[in-house]
């Protein structure tokens, strides 16, 4: 089966570095398309092989882009296109059914209660997602919470499929030399208690709710915040303004896959942690909860689908909670209180490796793939010209 994967950018963001572990495991031939911003996460996919085209989007009304999609699908004989992130699942869907192919999967990765990818949930919002959502076959939900928000939203029951995000288990998996190393490149004491935090430094992740609980707890505890974004500045001066900032940490960016980049990377990172928060609200799936359990972290959670969607008691030392600064120096106190445990993942990571999950999106592709009881096969695509504006990595 060939595939083409389209999505919005390829910079460090859970969606790209998902998507680049997930083409390491699926047993097809694909390739990827970006519309904007190439970025490190296409370095790596080129690194590893796969073929990558940026589009060379200008913005959201570059209507222009919308054909050369179509003729870089038509031009690539793709079996199916999958499509990945809101305005790439607009364009794509649309481009393939131009181009002539009729299997169209999209992944749902960041539908949020009020909010997806940072973008109010507005009727026009809505309007064009479900207006191009008939175009496809089906529509992946990567936990039961955003399928039960696709079809709060109109998405037919029928048509939405569950698959979770998948992990690398074996890279995650707890290594003491590794923390060993890493915290002594962070430069942290023998005796730092760290509280880690990972994701995109939004306004919507509450960081700044760790950086007050710090304040609140000896001298001793640190913060570890793993990620970049637009409220990176306004979170080292929350640090200063609450007198912690020589115990907060911001190591930018660490990729999910080492790619060569200089620094300790994401599961190094990790093994540095002693214990998670995540004090966001909104979480589609809550990646970074189950890449702590995984190395065998407790965690604190606002929100995790991926945890609470599964039987009681399989997270081991995952905990909800929800309130401000206070409630989660409280917890984490608690927690460094009740002594160091093993650190093994539980049942809940491991139910998110991701061979099962490559097995059940295959699973996925053949359905959207197999042809309508009593419609003939659609003809191939004939070849065209690549796409202006279109070029490989």
């Amino acid at each position: 089966m060939k595939a083409l994967h389209v999505i919005t950018g390829l910079g460090v963001g859970g969606a790209e570095q998902q998507l680049r572990l997930l083409l390491r495991h699926l047993p097809a031939d694909c390739e990827v398309v970006t519309l904007t911003e190439p970025g490190p996460v296409a370095d790596g996919l080129v690194a590893d092989g796969v073929r990558v085209h940026h589009l060379g989007m200008a913005g959201n009304r570059d209507l222009a882009a919308l054909p050369r999609l179509a003729r870089l699908v038509r031009a690539g004989g793709y079996d199916l296109v999958h499509t990945h992130l809101y305005r790439a699942c607009v364009y794509g869907r649309l481009a393939a059914r131009m181009a002539g192919v009729r299997a169209i999967v999209a992944t749902e990765h960041s539908l949020g209660a009020s909010q997806m990818e940072g973008r109010r949930l507005t009727r026009g919002v809505r309007a064009l997602y479900l207006g191009t959502e008939r175009l496809g076959r089906s529509t992946v939900a990567v936990s039961a919470t955003v399928a039960e928000r696709l079809r709060r939203w109109g998405v037919p029951a029928p048509r939405i499929e569950v698959v979770p995000n998948g992990i690398d288990l074996d890279r995650f998996r707890f290594d003491p030399l590794s923390r060993h190393r890493t915290r002594r490149r962070l430069g942290l004491p023998d005796d730092a208690y760290v509280i880690g935090g990972v994701g995109r430094l939004a306004a919507g992740k509450r960081f700044d709710v760790l950086i007050r609980a710090l304040a609140l707890l000896p001298a001793d505890h640190w913060l570890l915040l793993v990620g970049g974004g637009p409220e990176e500045s306004v979170l080292r001066r929350t640090a200063h303004e609450a007198g912690v900032a020589d115990r907060v940490l911001f190591t930018g960016e660490r990729p999910y896959v080492p790619d060569g980049s200089p620094g300790p990377d994401l599961p190094g990172l990790t093994a540095a942690m002693d214990l998670l928060a995540s004090p966001s609200p909104e979480e589609a799936f809550g990646l970074a909860v189950v890449e702590a359990l995984a190395a065998g972290l407790p965690v604190l959670y606002a929100s995790c689908p991926a945890v609470e969607d599964l039987p009681p008691h399989s997270a081991g030392a995952a905990r909800r909670l929800t309130g401000g600064a206070e409630q989660y120096a409280r917890a984490a106190a608690g927690i460094r209180a009740a002594g160091p445990r093993p650190r093994t993942a539980p049942d809940a990571a491991r139910r998110y490796g991701i061979d099962r999950t490559a097995a059940r999106l295959m699973d996925v592709y053949a359905a959207a793939t197999a042809d309508p009881p009593g419609r003939s096969p659609s003809p191939s695509p004939s070849p065209s010209p690549s796409p202006q504006g279109a070029r490989s990595s």
